[in-house]
């Protein structure tokens, strides 16, 4: 992973870090140089990467962003952030006509809810210490072409996509720039088991490069957004798809 000072003297919250792309997110920034902070529920998982990054580096907090609860506890830990990746997320898999109640409300207030509620804490921040900052949601190309049996994540982050745009026309004036980016397919925790299956196999094939995404073809949308190179933008969208969406127009 590179080395750098890109975001020197910078700290970040980054949200559903124990593991996936939260925990690679949380990796990439502090080796740029920031200070992380990152939040999930599993705090031995935390712990180990607080281990991995260095505890000088990296701060773990232990929340259930799903909950009330969880978003207030956060208050504490974000006086001073200047960046935040809304990263956390969960999806279950059924037919909309099967679909619980539950299941939709677990998926839409943590995939969106949540990330309009620590946004809205990071923003608070940010005005308060006057240096603006960046948020970066994480969507996903999911919410721009929706797939079978995964109805709530689709609108969520459908929402996460509008969510983005909304508030990067009312908090630009506060210096705060609020983007997202839209990941493709990427192997995760999640859906790993997923991509051994005939489907899994069938949906690598619909995409145009043939492979799933690896981690490391999100640094670069991350660092963007993150540092000062995207001081002028703003309600971006950065599609990191492998060309998935050309071949669904």
């Amino acid at each position: 992973m590179p080395q750098s000072d890109l975001l020197a003297g910078r700290t970040v919250l980054v949200t559903g870090a124990s593991s996936g792309l939260g925990e690679h997110f949380a990796q990439v920034l502090a080796a740029s140089g920031a200070t992380v902070i990152g939040v999930a529920r599993r705090a031995e998982r935390l712990e180990a990467l607080a281990d991995k990054i260095g505890q000088e580096r990296f701060k773990a907090v232990t929340a259930d962003l799903g909950t009330a609860a969880g978003i207030a506890s956060l208050v504490p830990h974000i006086a001073q952030v200047d960046i935040l990746v809304n990263n956390a997320g969960i999806v279950a898999g059924a037919p909309a006509i099967d679909l619980a109640e539950a299941d939709w409300d677990d998926q839409v207030d943590l995939n969106l809810k949540a990330s309009f509620l620590v946004a809205q804490q990071a923003a608070r921040t940010m005005r308060a210490h006057g240096r603006g900052g960046s948020i970066i949601n994480i969507s996903s190309v999911i919410g721009l072409q929706p797939s079978a049996n995964v109805l709530p994540y689709a609108v969520a982050k459908a929402g996460v996509i509008q969510l983005t745009k909304g508030l990067a026309l009312e908090w630009a004036g506060f210096g705060i720039r609020v983007n997202a980016i839209a990941p493709g397919f990427f192997d995760t925790e999640m859906n790993h088991d997923m991509w051994e299956t005939d489907e899994g196999k069938a949906l690598i094939e619909d995409i145009p490069q043939r492979r799933l995404g690896d981690h490391a073809d999100l640094d670069g949308p991350l660092l963007l957004l993150a540092s000062d190179a995207s001081r002028y933008m703003t309600g971006s969208v950065l599609l990191v798809d492998g060309g998935y969406l050309l071949g669904r127009a």
